[in-house]
């Protein structure tokens, strides 16, 4: 029983590790290549892990192999062009100018009913307001309506608004990041007079707190405090 709860952790840890050096994406983002990956993965890792026979080396060689290889591949995506269209395919135009390319959704394989519940997930309803809907490599729809359908920006209206800029959270649950706060030039005094600001007496009652780059504080305390 010790030996399999060890060898779980083992793979498990040795997966999270290869699968972060692959870099942040989500798994509706992943490309073809990158999505076989994981399939094999977990294929791999199974086996060590319910037959004890087999050394645990055996099964990580493998993964180890696949890791190696997927880094060795995007390295070559990124130095050519030609190899990239090979790998993962190109974006492929299945609307343009508020008209379907019956063509090109045949070649992918995407359905109408497919291409609707994209655009009704966008809130489009209306297909000739679809200057351009693409379908990117990873599956995913990019849809870019007429210049008229789209909401007109605050510089358009000639509002000029600040710039807040990316948040910092300073307390998560109830939690200080010290790290955040000493990045932000602040201290543990500053944040104590903006609790009291906000008519709180502990940071364990906070659920979240941020704070932009114009320093303003965005507070929301737990529910059930007063």
């Amino acid at each position: 029983m010790v030996i399999a709860f060890l060898r779980t952790i083992i793979l498990y840890a040795f997966i999270i590790v290869g699968i972060r050096l692959m870099g942040k994406r989500q798994v509706g983002e992943l490309e073809p290549s990158e999505l076989v990956l994981a399939l094999l993965i977990a294929d791999l890792a199974a086996v060590p892990m319910q037959d004890f026979g087999i050394p645990l080396l055996t099964g990580l060689i493998p993964i180890l192999t696949l890791l190696c290889l997927t880094m060795a591949l995007s390295v070559l995506t990124m130095k050519s062009v030609r190899f990239r269209a090979v790998l993962c395919g190109r974006p492929s135009v299945i609307v343009e100018n508020g008209k379907l390319r019956q063509g090109e959704m045949k070649k992918n394989r995407f359905t109408l009913d497919e291409l609707m519940e994209e655009l009704r997930m966008k809130g489009i309803t209306d297909l000739s307001t679809v200057k351009y809907a693409i379908l990117e490599t990873n599956g995913q729809i990019s849809v870019l309506p007429y210049a008229a359908q789209q909401p007109a920006t605050a510089g358009q209206l000639g509002v000029c608004g600040g710039e807040p800029g990316l948040p910092t959270v300073l307390i998560n649950d109830g939690r200080v990041m010290e790290r955040a706060l000493h990045s932000r030039g602040f201290n543990r005094a500053w944040l104590e007079k903006q609790l009291k600001q906000h008519q709180v007496s502990r940071t364990q009652d906070v659920f979240l707190l941020m704070v932009d780059e114009e320093n303003k504080v965005f507070l929301v305390k737990k529910e059930g405090t007063q």
